[in-house]
């Protein structure tokens, strides 16, 4: 940290390590996920020491408080201590955190099931299923025509 008075906040997300390059951060900041003291910001927005910021980080929301600046991006102990995190913010990420535990996303364990293109066991097995399906084929169990 150094005696900088203010600088850009596009940068300072940069160097706290919110965003992995300043370009994401920009894209955040005029998506509207990034605000500070309650105000919508621009990248080139002038933030100080003690400037409330409240972003988003995928679908995570976070507060927190800037505690100091930095000209360059440092390592991730030194870029914690740029910034500290309202309790608020900290317990809805726990809450949350626990929310996403308790009641996982439906299709991850979709996903998990069947990944990329069909086995050769799988193809069997639809193929089995096609035949036992009906006497006719896979293709006229669809059909709308009357056979009697």
């Amino acid at each position: 940290m150094s005696d900088i008075e203010s600088m850009r906040l596009d940068k300072w997300l940069w160097c706290a390590r919110f965003y992995k390059t300043r370009s994401l951060a920009v894209e955040e900041i005029g998506k509207g996920r990034v605000t500070i003291n309650k105000a919508n910001a621009k990248a080139s927005r002038e933030i100080r020491v003690g400037d409330i910021i409240q972003l988003r980080q995928g679908n995570v929301p976070r507060e927190v408080v800037v505690r100091g600046l930095s000209g360059m991006r440092g390592p991730a102990p030194v870029a914690q201590q740029l910034y500290e995190e309202t309790p608020q913010s900290l317990a809805l990420r726990a809450e949350l955190a626990e929310q996403r535990r308790l009641a996982p996303e439906p299709s991850d364990t979709l996903a998990a099931q069947h990944t990329g293109r069909p086995t050769k066991r799988d193809r069997r097995e639809m193929d089995r299923l096609r035949k036992d399906s009906g006497n006719s084929g896979w293709g006229d169990r669809w059909s709308a025509s009357i056979d009697d």
